[in-house]
């Protein structure tokens, strides 16, 4: 029985009718009744006739097979006759089969056997793991600065980000007032959050009253810094800002 449309066998390229079928785009006993009309008109030779594959209904189907340089020039003869606009597709379809016979497979025995071939996958393996952990040493220091944020607890002001982020508080200020993060009132010395980035999780807002010391209370504006907040200021830093 044929074991699907097309096959390689024996180092010889096969081609079913069925596949001559999908490719052209006709119904199959439409292609085995040309190919009967040619054979009986002595255009091609007789091409055997095989049991194809079994459908859902348990019928199996009679194939035409084509096989070799004969083959391919008759099944070339079919399809010019029922479809010529088909014609390259089927010989691109051929070379392709060819291609496989071409290569050559690959024996795992004679490679195991093969000084050359293991020198060079055992070359190619070490010079794997060494980019592997070249990419591990250059990861260290984002992977110790994400560790730090983990640790992180709650949110936090500015200054105690800037701790975590191993920066100096003046340039996270500078940084987060660049990037609008944060701003001042006109004349105000009090840092304020931007409201997209409290809205977006980043930053959040907190008002509290204190008292002074003759009694009366005094409204404090701080920004805190979300974990959320920490991560995407890593992330703006990169690995260079944190370390430094």
């Amino acid at each position: 029985m044929l074991k699907g449309n097309l096959a390689v066998q024996n180092e010889v390229v096969t081609m079913s009718s069925l596949e001559i079928a999908a490719l052209v785009g006709s119904r199959h006993d439409s292609v085995k009744r040309a190919i009967e009309r040619l054979v009986a008109a002595s255009a091609i030779s007789q091409p055997p006739m095989v049991d194809g594959e079994k459908a859902s209904n348990g019928v199996v189907t009679k194939v035409y097979v084509f096989e070799g340089e004969k083959g391919k020039r008759d099944s070339i003869v079919v399809v010019a006759q029922l479809s010529p606009e088909f014609t390259a597709k089927l010989v691109d379809r051929w070379q392709e089969l060819e291609k496989l016979i071409a290569s050559p497979a690959f024996d795992p025995m004679a490679a195991l056997n093969d000084a050359e071939f293991l020198r060079g996958t055992l070359l190619t393996y070490s010079e794997k793991v060494i980019a592997l952990e070249h990419k591990v040493e250059e990861m260290k220091p984002d992977v110790e600065a994400l560790d730090r944020i983990a640790k992180a607890d709650g949110s936090m002001c500015i200054t105690n980000a800037a701790k975590h982020l191993q920066v100096q508080p003046k340039f996270l200020f500078n940084m987060m007032s660049e990037n609008h993060w944060i701003y001042r009132r006109a004349g105000g010395r009090t840092w304020l959050a931007y409201q997209d980035r409290i809205h977006s999780g980043l930053l959040e807002h907190k008002v509290s009253t204190v008292e002074r010391s003759d009694g009366s209370e005094k409204v404090v504006e701080q920004v805190l810094v979300t974990a959320k907040g920490l991560t995407k200021l890593l992330k703006m830093l990169g690995v260079n800002g944190v370390a430094a």
